[in-house]
């Protein structure tokens, strides 16, 4: 029972220590991803994950929940206290379920939900038909302006006059720019509708005030806590006081069963360190070299949609260059740079081409790089692209990646060790 992973299953063993690998000597520009703190890992990796705790603090139904009811707590008073949130459920797994335990809290099967369309910039979950979003519910979808590649405001709000949904969905996984929460929420009340913000990809800069906050405008706020964050993969839900009971119960037992104890701690964990000063810091970096990277892109030729970013995030038209989304995520994981193919507005391939990438910056800020290599990333990336095909190019733009990871090490301590 006590013998190491490499003893009991040398097999996952090499995985994880291959995995450890890549990681250390990858550029990880996928906009979700992100490198947790020793601290979380150790959180995540502790004995909570041996104990069962249906229901809430003080009202379980086992057990031996006092540790774990602390814990589970003092997620709930740092994220009141990092968003200035009424009432936090922590308990969700997943971002996904998170955005299911709304739903199933203020709708029923067959309402009309209004979300941002996945193929300008949503997320699955917001409505698309093959989503147990798009299948529960009439789905509406918004999206943004052919002109700028922002969300149109104006067709939002002509879709929930004419459609009366009883909730609006806003926030996005792949949109550069600033959502504008009050005039949804002016939106959604002007119609008689709840209001729900998915936060997960900014909510790192939301915390720390350089993005505008969905309170008090929204009524529902989800989020994940593993992008900006920089936490466990896990989810949470922050609500008015008023839709607080309805939440819990929608959680547990409408949704889930037992928590995840010890993701909850390590989600507890991250929330602390994301008060701390110097978590904003950091997040000032993100944008600063998120802004870098756009600006060496552009001046590698290549188009952005709407221009740039105000956050985290760009996307880039690659297909302008001839390139499909696939075939640039391809040829840059050659050459130990990570991205995602990602459809643009209004593309003309199907999801799984794509005409786009998305890329992002908040797990190479993990590893303290700054605007100089922002620079380097970008022209590594305009290299690649404008010969995605030659081996040569993978080869020199790889070696050039290495020599820059290795001045940006991951976990200087044991997992370093392990490479």
């Amino acid at each position: 029972m006590y013998q190491p992973l490499s003893v009991v299953d040398p097999e996952v063993a090499d995985a994880i220590s291959r995995e450890t690998r890549r990681q250390h000597e990858t550029l990880e520009l996928i906009a979700s991803e992100n490198f947790v703190s020793e601290a979380v890992l150790e959180a995540a990796g502790s004995v909570l994950t041996n104990k069962y705790a249906e229901g809430y603090p003080g009202r379980r139904y086992y057990g031996g929940c006092e540790f774990v009811d602390r814990v589970e707590s003092l997620t709930q008073e740092r994220a009141k206290k990092l968003f200035g949130a009424e009432h936090v459920n922590a308990q969700p797994h997943s971002g996904t379920q998170a955005n299911i335990a709304v739903y199933m809290a203020v709708c029923k099967p067959g309402d009309t939900i209004l979300g941002m369309s996945l193929a300008h910039g949503g997320h699955l979950t917001h409505g698309h038909p093959l989503n147990f979003s798009g299948k529960m519910f009439h789905v509406e979808s918004y999206g943004v302006s052919p002109e700028t590649e922002r969300i149109d405001y104006g067709e939002m709000a002509r879709l929930a006059e004419q459609h009366k949904p009883r909730l609006i969905v806003c926030g996005a996984s792949a949109y550069p720019r600033t959502i504008d929460f009050p005039r949804i929420g002016e939106i959604a009340r002007s119609v008689g509708a709840v209001s729900m913000a998915d936060i997960a990809h900014i909510a790192g800069l939301i915390a720390a005030g350089l993005h505008p906050s969905p309170f008090p405008h929204m009524d529902f706020v989800t989020t994940t806590t593993h992008k900006t964050l920089r936490g466990p993969r896990a989810g949470l839900i922050m609500c008015k006081e008023a839709f607080a009971k309805d939440l819990d119960r929608a959680v547990f037992p409408g949704t889930q069963g037992g928590p995840l104890a010890h993701i909850i701690a390590a989600k507890a964990v991250c929330l602390k360190q994301a008060l701390h000063p110097d978590f904003a810091q950091y997040q000032r970096q993100i944008v600063e070299n998120a802004r870098t990277l756009a600006s060496t892109l552009l001046s590698e030729g290549l188009r952005l949609v709407s221009g740039g970013t105000d956050n985290h995030l760009m996307l880039v038209d690659v297909f302008s260059r001839g390139v499909t989304g696939k075939e640039a995520e391809q040829a840059l994981e050659k050459a130990n740079i990570t991205v995602n193919k990602n459809a643009i507005p209004f593309d003309k391939n199907p999801p799984m081409v794509a005409s786009g990438i998305r890329v992002g910056t908040p797990a190479v800020t993990s590893r303290d790089m700054k605007e100089p290599e922002m620079e380097l990333i970008g022209r590594f990336i305009g290299r690649v692209l404008q010969a995605p095909a030659d081996a040569d190019t993978h080869r020199e733009v790889r070696q050039s990646v290495l020599d820059l990871t290795r001045r940006f090490p991951l976990y200087a301590g044991r997992r370093a060790a392990a490479v």
